[in-house]
C-alpha cells in the first residue's frame, strides 16, 4: 500500500501535463500581451481612444456676396446632414438598410456612397445626405438605437435668395470631385466647392477656414460632451458693383426671351447689371442636383447653363458701323461732308451686296448713314479702309480681346484680319469679305459684355476694364482688398471725330429718320445704334421673321449710352432669334433699362441729400 502522502504515478503525470499546459497558456498570453502592448501598443491605444474620443471637423461658413448697396445675393443657412461612422455600426448592413429607408433613398445608393469613401482614415465621418427635411431629421433622432454610428451634423448650406436672377454671374457650389481633391488644397470628400461663376473664380476669398472639435462619444458613436474646440473662420464677403434694382429692371425688360443685357457705368467700368436668359436656379445645386435635373439642363435646346453675357458670341450687325465710321473719320478716308450714293445694292465682283432698304437711301454722308443705318455706305467705306485697319480700330474699342472680368470661360469673339484668316483657314483674305465685316457680318463676332464695353468707350473716349467685384470684406467688416477702377486705354481717336459719331448716335434715337426711335425717353437723351445680326443666309428675297422657324430668325441688337451729354450708363442688349430687327425689339429693352437707371439715380440723389441734411452717414456708391 502507498503511504498516506504518496501520489500515484498517473496523478503525477496529469499534474505535470496541467503544469506544462498552464505554462504554455501563460506564455501565449504574455506573448500576446507583449505584442499588443509593446509591438502594437501605439496602434491599439489610438484605436481604443478613437472608440471614446473623436476629432470632428467644423465646416467654415462660406462668405456672403452683396450688391453695391449691401443687399444679400448669396448667403448661408443652417442645414442638417446625415453622417455615418461605419466602425461604430455593429451590423453595418442592417444599419445601412435602416438609414436608407429613413432617408427615402435606395440601399444601393447608400452603399455606393460608403464605397466611394473606402479610402478614408478610420472613424472619420462619411456624409450620406445633406440638407435633410424635417421629417428625415425627426426619423433619425427618434430611431438612434436602430442606427448605431449614424448622427446628424448642422452645417452651413449655400442659399441664393434671388433664385434665377444673376445665376450665371454668381454661379453655384457642388461637392468636390476626385480631380479637385487631388490638388490637395485641404478639401475632403463631401466638401462643397465653387463650381461656376463668382463662387468658383473667388473661391479662395469665399471659402473660409475650417475648425474642429475634440468630442467624447459612447459605444454607439453618439456625442457625450465636447472636450476641446477650435472655432471655424467664416469666409470673406464680396461686395459687387451690381445694382440689384437695375438687374431686376433688365431681367423684366428682356422677359422670357433668350438673350442678354449688360449695363456698365462708362465712368469707371462698374458692371451694374448682367442678364443671361434663359437661366437656372443655383439653389438646386446646394443639396446635390439629381442626374435627371442635370441632364435636362444640359439637353435644353436654349442652353440655360450658357452665360451668354460673356460666353455668347454673335455677329454684331449694324452696331459695328460705329467702329467703321470712327475709323474712317480718324483715318481721313471720309470727312463729315463726304457723300456716297445708295441705290439699294452694291455690285462687287460677281455678287450684289444689298442694303436693308430695298429702294436705297440716296445720297448719304456719315451722319445720315449712321442714323439710317445705310449698308451700301458702309460697304464702300469698309472697302476703302481695308480689313486690317478695321480690325485695328475694333481692338482699340475692346473687341476681339478678353475684358478680364474674372468670370470663367469668357470668350473673346473674333475680329478677323488677313493674318487671322491665314492661321485659321490657310487662305488669303478676299476683298468681298471686307464688305460683310463692314456691316458687322461675316467672321466678326462679339459678346454682349464686349459690346457694352464698346459703347461705353464711345460715350467717354476711354476704355475701362469691367469691374464686377468692388471690394472684399473680412468677417469683422474690415476691408481685405479694394478694387479701384482700371483704365485700360485712351481711344486713339480725335475728339472731333468721336463727337461726330456721338452726335449721329443721338439722332439715331431722337429724329424721325433714326432706326432707334423706340429707345427715346422724354426726360433723358439717349444715344444708340441698332443692329440686326443675320443667323442664316436665306437667298435674295427677305422673309418676314414670323414666317421663319425660331432658330433661323435674326438676332436683334441695340447698344446705347445716356444721358448723351453726360453719360452715366451704357447698355448692350441682344434678343436671340427675334420677331423683328434691333430697332423694333432690342431698343425698347435698352430704353427700359436706361429709364430705370435714371429713376434709381434720382432716388439715390434724394436719399443722399436727405441723409446729408439730417447728418446721417451714407454709403458711397
Amino acid at each position: 500500500m502507498f503511504g498516506a502522502h504518496e501520489v500515484s504515478p498517473t496523478v503525477r503525470r496529469r499534474l505535470n501535463w496541467c503544469a506544462a499546459a498552464t505554462v504554455v497558456v501563460v506564455g501565449l498570453l504574455m506573448a500576446r500581451l507583449w505584442t499588443l502592448q509593446v509591438l502594437r501598443g501605439e496602434e491599439m491605444a489610438a484605436l481604443s481612444e478613437n472608440n471614446r474620443i473623436r476629432l470632428r471637423r467644423i465646416t467654415a461658413t462660406r462668405g456672403r456676396v452683396l450688391d453695391r448697396d449691401g443687399r444679400v445675393l448669396i448667403d448661408s443657412q443652417a442645414s442638417f446632414d446625415a453622417v455615418i461612422v461605419p466602425e461604430d455600426a455593429r451590423d453595418l448592413e442592417t444599419t445601412v438598410e435602416n438609414l436608407a429607408n429613413f432617408l427615402q433613398q435606395s440601399t444601393a445608393e447608400t452603399k455606393a456612397i460608403l464605397d466611394r469613401a473606402s479610402g478614408r482614415p478610420p472613424f472619420e465621418e462619411i456624409l450620406v445626405k445633406r440638407d435633410l427635411d424635417w421629417d428625415q431629421v425627426v426619423a433619425l433622432e427618434t430611431h438612434q438605437l436602430d442606427l448605431p454610428g449614424v448622427s446628424l451634423r448642422i452645417t452651413p448650406r449655400r442659399s441664393y435668395p434671388e433664385g434665377e436672377v444673376l445665376a450665371h454671374v454668381l454661379g453655384h457650389v457642388g461637392e468636390v470631385n476626385p480631380a479637385e481633391l487631388a490638388e490637395d488644397r485641404g478639401y475632403r470628400p463631401g466638401d462643397l466647392i465653387g463650381k461656376a461663376g463668382l463662387e468658383k473664380e473667388w473661391e479662395k476669398y469665399l471659402r473660409g477656414q475650417n475648425g474642429g472639435q475634440q468630442v467624447e462619444v459612447d459605444a454607439l458613436g453618439r456625442e457625450l460632451r465636447v472636450l476641446q474646440e477650435e472655432e471655424a473662420t467664416p469666409g470673406n464677403t464680396l461686395v459687387l458693383a451690381i445694382d440689384l434694382d437695375l438687374q431686376h429692371a433688365a431681367e423684366t425688360a428682356l422677359g422670357d426671351r433668350a438673350g442678354s443685357v449688360v449695363a456698365i457705368d462708362p465712368r469707371n467700368g462698374d458692371v451694374l447689371a448682367m442678364v443671361s436668359h434663359p437661366s437656372f436656379d443655383p439653389n438646386h445645386f446646394t443639396h446635390g442636383i439629381r442626374v435627371s435635373e442635370w441632364r435636362e439642363l444640359l439637353q435644353h435646346p436654349r442652353r440655360p447653363l450658357t452665360a451668354r453675357a460673356v460666353q455668347g458670341q454673335y455677329p454684331p450687325g449694324s452696331t459695328f458701323k460705329i467702329i467703321v465710321a470712327t475709323a474712317a473719320l480718324e483715318e481721313g478716308i471720309i470727312n463729315p461732308f463726304t457723300r456716297i450714293h445708295c441705290g439699294g445694292k452694291l455690285h462687287f465682283g460677281n455678287h450684289d451686296f444689298r442694303c436693308w432698304k430695298r429702294g436705297g437711301h440716296g445720297s448719304m454722308n456719315v451722319h445720315d448713314a449712321l442714323v439710317q443705318s445705310c449698308d451700301v455706305f458702309f460697304y464702300q467705306v469698309g472697302q476703302r479702309l481695308g480689313i486690317d485697319t478695321i480690325a485695328q480700330y475694333a481692338r482699340a474699342f475692346g473687341l476681339g480681346l478678353p475684358t478680364g472680368i474674372k468670370l470663367e470661360n469668357e470668350k473673346t469673339g473674333v475680329i478677323p484680319d488677313t493674318e487671322w484668316k491665314k492661321r485659321r483657314f490657310r487662305q488669303p483674305w478676299y476683298p468681298g469679305e471686307t464688305l460683310s465685316v463692314a456691316i458687322g457680318q461675316g467672321y466678326v463676332t462679339a459678346t454682349p459684355l464686349q459690346m457694352a464695353q464698346m459703347i461705353a468707350t464711345v460715350a467717354t473716349g476711354v476704355r475701362y476694364r469691367p469691374r464686377l467685384v468692388k471690394r472684399v470684406l473680412a468677417p469683422d467688416g474690415s476691408v481685405v482688398r479694394d478694387f479701384e477702377p482700371e483704365l485700360l486705354a485712351q481711344l486713339p481717336v480725335r475728339k472731333t471725330a468721336l463727337a461726330q459719331v456721338q452726335a449721329a448716335l443721338r439722332d439715331v434715337v431722337n429724329t424721325p429718320q433714326g432706326t432707334g426711335k423706340k429707345a427715346a425717353l422724354a426726360d433723358v437723351t439717349v444715344a444708340g445704334k441698332t443692329g440686326t445680326s443675320q443667323v442664316v443666309t436665306l437667298g435674295r428675297e427677305r422673309v418676314p421673321a414670323n414666317k421663319l422657324p425660331w432658330q433661323q430668325r435674326d438676332h436683334a441688337w441695340f447698344v446705347a449710352f445716356a444721358p448723351a451729354e453726360d453719360p452715366t450708363v451704357a447698355v448692350a442688349a441682344i434678343v436671340e432669334h427675334a420677331d423683328g430687327g434691333g430697332g423694333a425689339v432690342a431698343a425698347p429693352v435698352v430704353r427700359d433699362v436706361i429709364e430705370a437707371r435714371a429713376r434709381l439715380a434720382e432716388r439715390w440723389t434724394a436719399t443722399r441729400y436727405a441723409r446729408k441734411e439730417s447728418g446721417e452717414p451714407h454709403a458711397q456708391n
